[in-house]
Formats: C-alpha cells, sequence, structure tokens
C-alpha cells in the first residue's frame, strides 16, 4: 500500500488510444464502411491520417476535415460503436477505476474526438459531462455525418492549446495522451508535466518530448505514490528470455505488461552475470546454467523458467536461498520425446541410418543385413517417469514388450514389467532407452559396464540428458561391434547456438543416429511449455501460488480476499511466531495464514484487511532470517 498521497494535480486525459486502446474515428469507419467494396481502403486511409495527424506530421484540423470526408457514418452507427469502445477502455486504466471515481473532481478528459462517444464511455468512471471537453458531430436531416461544428475550439488546430486556457484550472496540471497536440499543451506552458502514454501506441515524436513515459497508467500511480489496484507496476517487471523459447512466451509475458528482452541463443555464466541486473524473470532453456555468482548478481530476481523438462542446469538449492522461485514443463514435451524415441527405435532397427546416405552418394545397398521387426522385441526402458511411462504404453501398442527400471516405486502400465535392477533388465533388452534426469549423481550413470551387460547387437538410445552416459565407453561398445547402433539426442558438451560446431567421438560411426537435442522440438510441444511456465510464473508473481515450482514449498491458494502479505525466510524455528508477534502488535487482522516448508526455506502467506499501519511492512521485512517479502494487492 503506497503511502499517504499527496495533494492532486489535475489530470487531463486524451480519450483516443490513451483512454482506450484505439482510435474512435477508426472504429466508427469500420463499423460504418462494412460491407463496402471499398471498405478496406478508406479504412487505412482514415487510419494514416489518424497516424499522421497524432504525430503531428500534418495540422489536426487537415487531418480532422479529410477524415471525416471519407467516413460516410450516420447517427445509427454511434451506439454500436460505444458499446464497442466500453469493451477497449485501456487495461491499466479499467483496472484503476477506482481511483478515477474517487477523484472525478480533479479529471477532465480534454480531446479532439466526439462527444457523442467519449461521454458515454468514460461516464462509468465517474467523469461528469462537464469534464468532458471534446468535438460534436454535425449531422443532416437523414441522419448523416455530415462534419463537425466548426464553433468548437477542439475542431481547429492548437485546439486543445485554447481549451485549456478556457478552463483555467487553478493548480497544477499534468497531461497524459499520446498525440502530439498533447505535449502541445505543455508546450505552451499550460501543464506542469507531460506523460507521453504508450500503453497502447508509442509515436517516437512524441515520446521524445515527454517528461515521462508511461507504459500503464499503474506507473502514473506508482510514481505519484497515489492509491492504485495493484502492489506494484507490471511495466516494471522485467523478463529476460535467452535460447529462443517459442514466441507464444513473450506475447504472454507482454499481455501482462511486462518489459520482455529476448536472445536467441544460451549465455555464459559471465555474460548471464552482466545481463542479470535488475531482471526479476528469467527464462532458459537446457544450456544456460543459473549457477550460485548468477544468483547472487540477480538483484531482483523473483522467479526463473526452465522452458524444458530438466532443471539440473540451474542451482535449485541457491536458488531457494536467494528466494527465487523456479518452474518447469514436466509434462508439456512428453509425447514429442516419446514419439521421437519410437522412430529412432524404428530407424535403427532398420539400420537407416547407414542406407540413407549410401543412397544419396548413389550407392544401392539393398539387403536384409542386421534389421528385424520391432515387434515381439523387449524394450528396456531405464526411467519409469512422464516420460517412461508414456513410451511402455505406445511401445506396447506396435508390439514390444516392456521391462522397465526405476528406483522409485511407480504403477507399472499395461503389460509392463517391473526390473529389480540395471542387471536384470540389461542382458533381457534388444533396446535400452535411458529417460532419467540430470541430477549430479547420475553422471557416467550408464557406462562400460551396463554396456558390457547389454545383449549382442541390441540397440541404445539417449533422450535424456548428456552427462548421465560414458560417451567414450559408449563409442567403444559401437567400434567392436557389441551394440548394433544407437541414437543420440543429448551430449555432455552441446553448442551454446547453431552457429558453433558441433564435436563427439560418435560421429562417423555406423548405424548411429545423432540429434541435435530435439527431443521436445516440436511445434506442439514448444507452444504447450511456452504457454505452461509463463502462467505458472504469472500466477506466482500475481498471487503467490507456488504449485507445480520444483524448488519452492507447493501452495495452492485459494482467492485473495484482502492484501496478501509474502514471506520467505530460512528454515528455523520461530519465524512464524516472529511474523505474527508483529502483526499482532500493530492490531492487525488476519484473513487467512498458509505455512509450508522444505530443507532449506519457509514460505508463510498471510492475507489480511486492507486497513493497516505503513510500518508493519518495515517491521515485517526486518524480521530475522527474511529472504524476501513482498505484498500483493
Amino acid at each position: 500500500m503506497p503511502d499517504a498521497a499527496p495533494l492532486l494535480p489535475y489530470l487531463v486525459f486524451d480519450f483516443d488510444s490513451t483512454f482506450t486502446q484505439v482510435e474512435g474515428l477508426d472504429e466508427l469507419a469500420d463499423i460504418a464502411l462494412a460491407g463496402q467494396p471499398d471498405q478496406a481502403e478508406r479504412v487505412g486511409q482514415i487510419k494514416a491520417l489518424t497516424d499522421r495527424g497524432m504525430a503531428g506530421e500534418i495540422g489536426f484540423q487537415e487531418s480532422l476535415s479529410q477524415r471525416l470526408a471519407l467516413l460516410g457514418a450516420h447517427r445509427r452507427h454511434l451506439a454500436p460503436l460505444v458499446a464497442h469502445l466500453q469493451t477497449k477502455v485501456s487495461a491499466s486504466i479499467r483496472r484503476n477505476g477506482d481511483f478515477f471515481r474517487q477523484h472525478a473532481d480533479h479529471i477532465y478528459v480534454v480531446s479532439s474526438g466526439f462527444r457523442e462517444f467519449i461521454e458515454p464511455v468514460v461516464a462509468e468512471f465517474g467523469i461528469d459531462p462537464s469534464h468532458v471537453l471534446a468535438n460534436t458531430f454535425t449531422f443532416d436531416a437523414e441522419g448523416n455525418i455530415t462534419g463537425c461544428d466548426p464553433a468548437n475550439v477542439l475542431s481547429r488546430d492548437g485546439g486543445k492549446i485554447r481549451q485549456l486556457v478556457l478552463l483555467d484550472l487553478d493548480g497544477p496540471v499534468y497531461v497524459l495522451g499520446d498525440g502530439y497536440t498533447d505535449y502541445q499543451i505543455r508546450e505552451a506552458g499550460l501543464a506542469h508535466r507531460f506523460y507521453a502514454y504508450t500503453e497502447n501506441v508509442s509515436r517516437p515524436s512524441v515520446v521524445a518530448h515527454a517528461d515521462e513515459v508511461l507504459p500503464t497508467f499503474d506507473e502514473f500511480l506508482y510514481q505519484l505514490k497515489l492509491p492504485m489496484t495493484l502492489s506494484y507496476p507490471k511495466n516494471r517487471i522485467k523478463v529476460l528470455l535467452l535460447e529462443n523459447p517459442d514466441a507464444r512466451a513473450a506475447e504472454l509475458f507482454r499481455q501482462e505488461g511486462y518489459q520482455v528482452e529476448q536472445l536467441k541463443g544460451a549465455l555464459d555464466e559471465d555474460e548471464l552475470i552482466a545481463r542479470i541486473e535488475g531482471v526479476s524473470i528469467l527464462g532458459i532453456r537446457s544450456k544456460t546454467q543459473v549457477t550460485a555468482r548468477v544468483l547472487a548478481a540477480a538483484n531482483r530476481l523473483i522467479a526463473v523458467g526452465a522452458f524444458c523438462i530438466g532443471t539440473n542446469q540451474i542451482d535449485l538449492p541457491e536458488a531457494m536461498k536467494k528466494g527465487v522461485a523456479v518452474f518447469n514443463a514436466p509434462f508439456s514435451n512428453t509425447r514429442s520425446v516419446v514419439e521421437l524415441t519410437l522412430a529412432e527405435l524404428i530407424v535403427l532397427a532398420r539400420r537407416i541410418p547407414e542406407k540413407n546416405p549410401k543412397m544419396h552418394r548413389g550407392e544401392w545397398d539393398k539387403s536384409a543385413s542386421g534389421s528385424f521387426e520391432i515387434r515381439g522385441k523387449t524394450l528396456g526402458i531405464i526411467g519409469y517417469g512422464n516420460i517412461g511411462a508414456q513410451l511402455s504404453v505406445v511401445a506396447e501398442a506396435v508390439g514390444l514388450k516392456v521391462i522397465y527400471y526405476d528406483m522409485a516405486e511407480k504403477l507399472q502400465l499395461g503389460n509392463a514389467v517391473k526390473a529389480r535392477s540395471l542387471d536384470e533388465l540389461l542382458p533381457q533388452a534388444d533396446v535400452v532407452t535411458l529417460h532419467i534426469d540430470g541430477r549430479p549423481e547420475n553422471q557416467d550413470f550408464f557406462g562400460e559396464k551396463e554396456f558390457a551387460l547389454m545383449k549382442p547387437g541390441a540397440l541404445f538410445i539417449n533422450n535424456a540428458r548428456g552427462h548421465v552416459v560414458d560417451v567414450p565407453a559408449l563409442a567403444a561398445a559401437l567400434r567392436s561391434g557389441h551394440l548394433g547402433g544407437a541414437a543420440i539426442d543429448v551430449f555432455p558438451h552441446e553448442p551454446k547456438t547453431n552457429s558453433e560446431a558441433f564435436e563427439s567421438e560418435l560421429r562417423g560411426l555406423p548405424n548411429v543416429l545423432l540429434t541435435p537435442h530435439i527431443g521436445g522440438s516440436t511445434a506442439e510441444a514448444q507452444r504447450n511449455i511456452a504457454e505452461f511456465v509463463p502462467e505458472r510464473i504469472m500466477e506466482y508473481v500475481n498471487t503467490g501460488n507456488t504449485q507445480q515450482s520444483v524448488n519452492f514449498p507447493n501452495i495452492q491458494l485459494p482467492t485473495q480476499p484482502g492484501h496478501r502479505l509474502i514471506h520467505i525466510h530460512a528454515n528455523v524455528p520461530g519465524v512464524l511466531a516472529s511474523i505474527n508477534n508483529v502483526l499482532a502488535a500493530h492490531h492487525v487482522n488476519i484473513l487467512g495464514q498458509y505455512l509450508k516448508t522444505n530443507e532449506l526455506i519457509g514460505y508463510v502467506i498471510t492475507d489480511i484487511n486492507r486497513e493497516y499501519d505503513q510500518d508493519v511492512i518495515q517491521a515485517l521485512r526486518a524480521v530475522e532470517h527474511t529472504i524476501k517479502f513482498r505484498v500483493l494487492y
């Protein structure tokens, strides 16, 4: 909750593209010209004239008269226009509607648009008709719009300046708008500050003259310490997305109002340290390493999103100690990896990696040597998690027998049989596929001993993590002929970008299929991941919900009834008591409280009434063992 608000200045708002997301005349043109053969051409001309006028490239009067001549509108079009504009109020203005209703006596809408559609839209926000200053249409006897009232000062060049002179407001005046005519009020000395409002459109010629740039109305309220619906402006939340996740991720973050920076490749530790300052949300895939040094440099980091399944590239304990929640996509690319594994299995069984390059060289090598059907063969799945279990079902559907091994007890699906150990599984399997996680203790999990236990001529697949396989041991087993082939999608050392060379001793070996870590690289999987991870992160930022975080205590929270206090602390005895002592000392009424801990941190969420002494916030930040504290409302 902000500090006590200073005396409110007079606020002068533009309407088109500021109070609303769109230009009223442009929308009227869409309605009035619907079904006309030249609709697209005329609407385009009107929008171009709007942009030129707002950017100050042509005079306002010239822009307005030319647009009205192209319009072809009738009085009957105004009602559907108003209904449409009521759905197009700028998101941050609608979000802070109570502010407008409480301070309507200090708010004016001064627009070169038209009263007929502005007045009913702003009325919902408590703005009196006397505080709406705009043009008015003229009509002929049949109700056709013929132009605007020439006696209205706003119909002329410099009209907004003249209107502010006539208003003669007694006190500081702040102008919020997206157009050059809004800036001219400040230029004429009739406003103390001009804010370029860019939530809907950003015009460089206008931004260049602004005292401040407002990506949202929340930012204005925050700067002036005025009452606002949100506890923190979303435009101040910076997102850094690395390794080129699907475009939907950036789209969702931008829709939420966040600043988004995207880099196609991964960053090494020093590069990331140089970029991480001021970043609130970091998005990575599998190559970028989020180390303790990176986390130490991350002064504003709230959450890390892994746009993949694995999180071994992130120092999860250190992230916990820093109060940084980590989210991944444990299910989103499961099907894609399963399908790739099945495809690799069949391709290897038919020795396609050998046949295909020969055909490209013009060699005809028609032979059944070493090829076999997969029906009736035994597939050994190591790691029976989301991917392994689904692969088990699909494999049985094409006639494979399935045996699996997992260190944890898992429900077997279909006719799959659990092996008690790798020593039991490996000699039975015609094909072995790995689907284990990348935890450090799995380094070289599968090596010389395990390859020796496999059947002569068996096939090996790794779509899990590169470092879980001893690659030299795999290469030796292939060169010796003990293994009949291998498909590898992940490697201990992978290029950071597509421009770097790939080096591996597996290159050039017979019946070996190498792919560049594309197990989850399908349009469907990447789209799913790009929606799942941002949704989890935004839910955490907006509500404190940690459901499906991989390093925080998981709490599914109810709807927030008042202000929500988020307290992350070291998991030591007495912190919850200290929090409640602070709340009691400040006479704060608790509406609900939730606590969950893990081995390193405690996570306390306290819902309280909206009325409380501001000193309580500083007192809660000062509680011993506090890692992070924030207020949500």
